[in-house]
């Protein structure tokens, strides 16, 4: 995708084991904020920047943002992608986002 590595997790607890191996190499996780296996995307999220901060998150879902965890502020297009979306839209927010200054 867009000449990215990209690794693929299907829940919470997958992605989780491809950090302990990976983790040092993963500049991105997008990840969904609904998902299997009882963690949400904002829960992994605050775990795997707890042990990397410049860690970039994109979040997504088929849901609206309203219904988000009102732990993590959602802007479309900054840090939120809304579903369906097309390729292109995908590696623009990624883009965006690892060419972004770090919000604290």
């Amino acid at each position: 995708l867009q000449g990215y590595q990209v690794l693929d997790a299907g829940s919470g607890r997958e992605a989780k084991d491809l950090w302990r191996t990976h983790g040092s190499r993963i500049d991105l996780l997008l990840t969904d904020l609904v998902m299997p296996e009882g963690i949400s995307g904002v829960d992994l999220a605050e775990q795997l920047q707890s042990e990397k901060p410049s860690l970039r998150i994109v979040y997504t879902s088929g849901y609206s943002q309203e219904v988000a965890d009102r732990r993590v502020a959602l802007e479309e297009g900054v840090n939120f992608l809304p579903k369906p979306y097309h390729a292109p839209e995908l590696a623009l927010i990624i883009r965006r986002s690892l060419d972004s200054p770090r919000r604290e």
